[in-house]
């Protein structure tokens, strides 16, 4: 059942690239040109096609399982590498063809001589680095049994890691007070009383908001407000969806929590019919729990017999992604982080110890610069709040306030399995979008259009027999994570940022391969990065980046200007920085000076014959 929903793991969208490039004609003209061992090709296609089968489990598992997580890095880098590969081959096939065009023989000739002229090396070189990544991936494909890896699918059955296992919710409320959401909650206890009526179908709502925001919290009290017998329902019920959107499994649970008896029917026909009967003339609020969804014929498949109602049934339903509501035809309502005092409310609600009435004024001190970092998130909160529920010394605390929020959380079930259920439910090629993010720092605020160029660069935005530009894609696959709630509007302008948990999810699925200087703890670049940024402000010298040139493989180096920074105060020697890295596509100079990098970037040989 979720294995319909589920979009396949981040290093799938990586090993796409590289079965496309594989099935390339000119690349095996290439090698046949170049008399090359075609058997490589053959060999490594087998063994991506090998770890392509084992990437859905490590992805899953790579939350529990520190050793799976590492085995996932090393796998992703030897990916990377045989792309690298394939990028040089294209770039010497390119160079060749361009050189040759610029002789005085004929085209055939002229590409005839290239390829048989003195390019030993090159091939040597090329069938060398093949072999030593056919050798890394046939190492590591040997390690799935020692890990425990399966091939194939996350099968959606309940027997997946801790980190793709959510609980089930009730209509029942867990907590007496629930702190600013008050005007939401009149909001919708208003809509779900009024008269207005849909004579089509049920009326529907939606509210929609990233994990962890309380969307579920919310409906169970909205659901118990004794301002609801005002609607005098003749039926009240609540379902916990989640992710197995089984048509005939979604449907009969409605009826089991409408007549509160079992049914074991297998038959929809059935259960359709019996739905039905008890539906037919009645006033109704159901209420759907964490809906993930987002086929239109599914729920129409459901909504089939919720439409033989009385006037005034409504439909509660919550999730985190627009695109369900908007397949239901729902009305959306969006939640957001709470404010300042209400963050502080929920967090010393949970702090407190039994029969404390407050905080002391240094734990209160401490604890609110704790309750800035959770950045509104309820879940965070209430996650923080526990964990010092049972300490009350000050060094404790002050290592709380000193700790990565997301290390912290990553101990607890619930918050983690909340933010990892919208990641893992990401299709393939937004993974990758949504990975790339980990490249800005927290707060970051970006420009659609800017981030839609960066994906660009690499690559990443494809359609089927290239139809559509690559602009109009990344619109595209932008707000789909928009909607998805991965990203959130900044006030009223043109800016998006990204909540920090997600930033951290972002940095925690790219690990090594992405690196923001001054903002990672890490000081020294690792050498396998191939996305680079920096604060401008932050960097006082050239001596800042003295690592970099270990990264032989990056392919990203983009400056963060904040508002207060215009330019960069410091100079830069394009040629030392960049004259060993081969494989850049995205190289912003962004705020250099223009006397300066007019001069500077011609320094660099490699810059010069790719511009």
């Amino acid at each position: 059942m979720a294995a319909e929903l589920v979009g396949g793991a981040l290093l799938s969208a990586f090993l796409q690239v590289a079965f496309d490039k594989l099935a390339s004609p000119q690349l095996l003209d290439f090698f046949r040109r170049r008399k090359l061992d075609e058997k490589l090709l053959a060999n490594l296609s087998i063994m991506l096609h090998s770890i392509n089968a084992l990437a859905d489990d490590a992805e899953l598992k790579q939350f529990t399982n520190p050793d799976v997580k590492a085995w996932l890095l090393a796998v992703k880098e030897a990916v990377f590498d045989a792309e690298d590969l394939f990028g040089e081959i294209d770039y010497e096939f390119t160079r060749c063809q361009v050189q040759a065009q610029s002789q005085p023989q004929t085209f055939n000739y002229k590409v005839s001589n290239f390829f048989n002229s003195t390019f030993a090396s090159f091939n040597k070189k090329i069938e060398s680095e093949m072999k030593e990544v056919l050798e890394k991936l046939e190492y590591l494909a040997k390690q799935k049994d020692a890990l425990r890896l399966n091939e194939g699918t996350y099968s959606g059955d309940g027997s997946g890691t801790n980190a793709s296992q959510k609980l089930p919710s009730s209509s029942l409320v867990a907590e007496s007070v629930i702190y600013g959401r008050d005007a939401d909650k009149d909001i919708i206890i208003n809509w779900l009383t009024s008269e207005i009526d849909n004579p089509n179908q049920p009326s529907i709502l939606s509210i929609v908001g990233m994990g962890g925001l309380g969307k579920t919290t919310l409906a169970q009290h909205v659901y118990n407000d004794p301002k609801m017998e005002d609607a005098k329902f003749d039926i009240k019920a609540w379902v916990c969806v989640s992710d197995h959107f089984h048509v005939l499994t979604v449907t009969r649970t409605i009826l089991e929590a409408i007549t509160n008896q079992k049914d074991d029917s297998g038959n929809l026909e059935m259960v359709h019919k019996k739905l039905n009967e008890k539906l037919l003339g009645r006033k109704f609020l159901l209420v759907l729990d964490d809906v993930w969804n987002e086929k239109p014929d599914k729920w129409e498949a459901v909504r089939t017999p919720l439409s033989y109602r009385a006037p005034g049934s409504r439909i509660l339903v919550t999730t985190r992604s627009e695109k369900v509501a908007s397949n239901m035809r729902s009305k959306v309502h969006h939640i957001k982080q709470l404010g300042e005092d209400e963050c502080w409310k929920v967090f010393e609600n949970h702090a407190l110890k039994d029969g404390d009435l407050e905080l002391n004024d240094e734990l209160k001190d401490i604890g609110r610069r704790i309750v800035e970092k959770c950045k509104g998130l309820p879940l965070a909160l209430k996650t923080i709040g526990c964990l010092l529920r049972t300490q009350s010394s000050i060094s404790y605390w002050k290592s709380i306030l000193e700790s990565d929020i997301w290390e912290l959380l990553k101990e607890n079930s619930e918050i983690i399995t909340a933010l990892f259920l919208s990641y893992r439910y990401l299709p393939s090629h937004l993974k990758r979008c949504f990975a790339y993010c980990a490249l800005f720092p927290k707060d970051y605020e970006f420009v659609k259009e800017e981030l839609i160029l960066l994906w660009m660069a690499q690559n990443f935005l494809h359609s089927p027999q290239q139809i559509r530009h690559p602009k109009e894609v990344g619109e595209e696959y932008f707000n789909d994570l928009l909607s998805r709630s991965f990203f959130q509007q900044s006030g009223g302008g043109r800016c998006f940022l990204m909540h920090d948990l997600l930033n951290d999810l972002a940095k925690y699925v790219c690990a090594d391969f992405c690196f923001r200087l001054k903002f990672d703890k890490v000081r020294c670049i690792p050498k396998t990065t191939r996305h680079f940024s920096f604060e401008v402000s932050g960097v006082k010298s050239f001596h800042d980046f003295r690592s970099l040139t270990d990264a032989k493989r990056l392919r990203s180096f983009l400056p963060i200007l904040e508002p207060r920074c215009s330019q960069w105060n410091f100079k830069i020697s394009i040629h030392d920085l960049f004259s060993k890295i081969k494989f850049i596509r995205m190289l912003s100079l962004y705020g250099l000076p223009k006397s300066i990098s007019s001069l500077t970037i011609w320094d660099c040989p490699l810059l010069k014959e790719r511009c």
